[in-house]
């Protein structure tokens, strides 16, 4: 996603081997956390992940209950908790999954496991 690399003038050069030679693109916090999101999502069904594998990975408690004893991304989840009183990228995520999903993108059954 050129978006998200071409933020400053620096990577001008990385975006035009890409085709694009106009401005960077602006930093925009919460456009860039849906495009993180429908890319998380997009390699979860690329690499074969379920729906409820894809929860486990992004918070483990959230499918095996809150005293399991394992935890992923505890600084992410605690800093989104706090700024917008949810874990966020966990929503997004499983939204863009959902959406490819519905979209007709199914996980992959072969190959990478």
């Amino acid at each position: 996603m050129l978006i998200l690399a071409t933020t400053g003038n620096y990577m001008a050069p990385f975006a035009r081997d890409l085709g694009y030679d106009g401005q960077p693109f602006a930093w925009d916090e919460d456009r860039r956390a849906h495009l993180r999101a429908e890319l998380d999502g997009w390699y979860a069904l690329a690499y074969g992940l379920t729906r409820d594998e894809l929860r486990y990975v992004l918070d483990p408690k959230d499918v095996m209950g809150a005293d399991y004893p394992s935890e992923t991304f505890r600084v992410l989840q605690k800093n989104e908790i706090a700024k917008h009183g949810e874990y966020r990228t966990r929503r997004l995520v499983l939204a863009a999954y959902d959406a490819l999903v519905t979209g007709g993108m199914r996980p992959r059954t072969e190959g990478y496991r």
